[in-house]
Formats: C-alpha cells, structure tokens, sequence
C-alpha cells in the first residue's frame, strides 16, 4: 500500500470535493489527453504521408508504367526506354518533384536508376520493396542505409521514400517496383499543421469534458455541504432536546419519587386522623356498650353512644370530603374551574372574583390537577391567609393553560418549613411537575398592598 503524505492529506481534508474531482480529474484526463493525442496524431501523420504517397504513385505510375512495359518479358529496360525515363527524371515533370529515381526488377535487380551507376547491380530485398511486390504503395522516412541509397544519404536532405508497383498492361501482373525520393519539407509543413489541430481539438474536447464534469460536482458538493450543514444543525438541535428530555425525564423521575413520598405522608396523615379521631369515639362507644351488655352502665350511657358514633361519621365524612373529587370527565377547563370556586364558596362562605376563558383541557389529569390547584391555594388563602380579597384566573397561554389565584392576605413563604413539612402544596407541585408544568409563587400584584400570587402553567 503506498503512504500518502500527511501534508497531501491534510489539503485533501481541506479542498472542497469539487476542487478535490478538479485536481484528480486534471491529472487523468491530462494522462488520457496525451495518449489519445499521440494516437491521433500518429495516425493523422499516417494517413497524410500515405495519402500523398498514393497521389504520387498515381502521377508516377501514369508516367513511368508506359515505359517499363518491356519488364514484363525481359530483366532489363531497352535503351530506347532507358532514355525516355532518363529524360523525364532530368527535365520532364519528374524532375521538379523528385530528387531520385529507380525502377527494380522483382529480383532485386536495378534495372534503371537516375544515378547510372546503380544499374544492372542486385541487393536485397528490403520489407518496403517486397509489401510494393505484393501490391501495395509504401512510402517512409527512411534512414537510407546501404549502397544503393548512398546518393540519397550525402544529399544531406530529409527525404520521403515511395515504393509503388509498376504492374503489366495487359495482366496486371507487378513486373517492378518504381522507388523514388521526394523532399519532405512541404509533407512535414503539413504534419506539423495536422499535429497541431489535433493537439487543439484534443486539448479542447478535454478541457471542456473537466469544466463540464467540474459544474456538475461543484453543484453536487455545494448541495452535499447545504445538507451536511443542514444534518449537523439538526443534530445540535436534537442533541439540546436530548439535552432538555434528559432533564425533564430526572424532573420528573425526582418528582414521582417526591410524589411517593408525599403520598406515603398522605397515608400517615389519614391513619393518623382516623386513629386519633373516629377510631377513639368508635373505641369508647364499644367500651359503653360492653359496659351496658354486663349490665354496669350509667344513665347517660346510651346519649354519650350516640353523641360518639355521631361525632365519628361527621370526622370520617370530613375527612372524605377532602378526598373525594367531583366528576370531571366531559367538561371543559371553564366549567372545572367553576366547580371548584363553587365547592369552596359553599364550604368557606368566602367571595371569590373570577375571571376565567374558555379554554380546553383534554386530558383527565390535567383536569385533576387545575381541580386541585384551585382547591389547594383557595382553601390556603381562606383558612391561612386570612384574605378578604381573593381572585383566580384561567387564561389560554402559549402551547397551554394558565391559571392563578391571588389574595390579599398575609403571604407566606414557598419553602417548606423543616418543623411543619406541609402536604399541600409541595404535593401540588409534585403533580404539575409530572403532568409537564411548572408552578410559581409570586407577592401579589394588581395594586394589593400585600398578599401571595400562584400561578400554574400546563402544558
């Protein structure tokens, strides 16, 4: 595995990803561009030198085929046709294009050259004189190496060597191979302005490829970072509400705990009530009329049973009284609110202002706990307070319910006093806590002079 630098890693980590497509995306179409350039030129370059190599074979061969029909019998060309060719490789047409000359006999043989000297003398067969033997044209930038190209060579000029089938009139039968020599600056003028073209074409096509391909990531990157920094918002926002859950959860979980708690408090209080209360009268009826069954009791027996029996069912019903609720399934916070100002102005013979909306409270506990508010902190400013005055108010507020009771009474503190725990309302704010509330103890406000504001919120 190769090691990338950390210093490459770190700017990879810092490039967006459309600057990261754009430099690897550069470096591969750049390698691809080279290739494909150099296979386009190449073959461009090809196609241009054979191109002119078949038109210069078609002028050649329309001029010296005529003349080398005498091949088709014998090795070697009539003197009458040695000097026609003579005459049109010095001062005819093939002089103003041609440098050289030669015709060669199947064998190998020289049967006519522009350089006398090379006449009549044999060489091997070189791979571009037998494809022209088999047909086809050849044309190269030789290197001209060996005796027969000794002329060629000190010219000191790059030229293009042709190879073109000098074939019968009559059969069609290749009878020699016509080699010629052409300077090459004007061929190589026209590679260099092909090579350059294709090198523009290729570079253009590639270029316009990676811009292309570069819009299309740099909008697929921008979206990518737009959702990612949409996805990291949204889970800052989940982590706060976690955040927040959390510490509802462990309100709620340290008020159920203070809930059980209170209600154990609850327990002992009534058992204590009715230890001290009922339990005691009904224990002294039973030991009168014991006494009256053996036959040992008072006059007075019978009036201090009834008095006692009496006097328990009034604590008991008392004492069920502060326990029982009202029905309050199928009325609207108003009517619930209404029922518990009722109930407390019949049972203290208090006054109590209202001002209550409609608002709706759907669930049964929420109906409890606005019952239970009302009864709690109206009963607190009646029996404790000592207040003449006293409001509540219900009142639509955010996602929820407000509701208050104000008095002009006394005040007191809203921490609990460590010699009197009291029930009431520490247990009201435990049961507003597990419904989602909150509850709040406030001086009073209006214009009163004195007095305690509680407010209660419910989701």
């Amino acid at each position: 595995m190769v090691a990338v630098p950390l210093s490459l890693r770190r700017l990879g980590a810092e490039l967006s990803l459309a600057w990261q497509f754009a430099i690897a995306g550069l470096i591969v179409l750049m390698a691809g561009m080279a290739a494909i350039g150099l296979w386009v030129t190449a073959n461009i370059e090809m196609a241009i030198v054979q191109n002119r190599a078949d038109a210069t074979a078609l002028f050649v061969d329309s001029i010296v085929s005529p003349l080398s029909q005498t091949l088709a019998h014998q090795s070697a060309l009539d003197p009458p046709a040695q000097k026609n060719l003579l005459a049109a490789v010095e001062t005819g047409p093939l002089s103003e294009r041609f440098f050289s000359f030669k015709i060669w006999t199947p064998e190998g043989d020289v049967a006519f050259s522009s350089d006398p000297g090379l006449v009549g003398q044999r060489f091997a067969l070189q791979p571009e004189m037998l494809a022209a033997l088999n047909g086809e044209v050849v044309a190269a930038f030789d290197e001209m190496a060996g005796a027969e190209h000794l002329v060629e060579r000190d010219s000191g000029q790059e030229l293009l060597e042709i190879h073109s089938p000098i074939r019968d009139a009559g059969t069609g039968r290749i009878i020699g191979v016509a080699e010629f020599y052409r300077p090459s600056a004007d061929i190589r003028e026209a590679l260099s302005r092909a090579r350059l073209r294709s090198w523009l074409v290729v570079a253009g096509v590639t270029i316009a490829m990676l811009a292309l391909l570069f819009v299309i990531v740099a909008r697929g990157s921008n979206r990518i970072d737009r959702q990612r920094r949409r996805l990291d918002d949204q889970v800052e926002h989940l982590s706060q509400l976690l955040a927040a859950n959390t510490t509802l959860r462990n309100a709620v979980d340290e008020a159920a705990q203070r809930a059980v708690t209170l209600n154990e408090r609850y327990l002992r209080r009534i058992s204590a009530d009715l230890h001290d209360g009922p339990a005691q009268l009904l224990a002294f009826a039973v030991l009168r009329l014991e006494a009256i069954r053996k036959g040992k009791g008072r006059p007075d027996d019978e009036t201090l049973v009834r008095r006692s029996i009496d006097d328990a069912i009034a604590e008991i019903r008392s004492l069920c009284q502060d326990l029982r609720l009202p029905e309050l399934e199928g009325l609207s916070g108003r009517e619930v609110a209404l029922r518990a100002i009722k109930a407390h102005a019949f049972h203290s013979g208090a006054t109590v202002e209202s001002a209550l909306a409609d608002v709706a409270v759907e669930t049964q506990g929420a109906k409890i706990c606005l019952y239970r508010f009302l009864q709690e902190t109206l009963s607190n400013a009646t029996r404790h307070a000592g207040a003449s005055r006293i409001k509540a108010e219900l009142s639509p507020h955010d996602t929820g319910i407000m509701a208050c009771v104000e008095d002009d009474g006394i005040g007191f503190s809203s921490e609990p006093d460590p010699d009197r725990p009291g029930l009431g309302l520490a247990g009201l704010r435990e049961r507003i806590i597990s419904l989602g509330g909150r509850m709040e103890i406030t001086p009073a406000s209006n214009g009163m002079p004195s007095g305690t504001l509680v407010r209660m919120f419910l989701p």
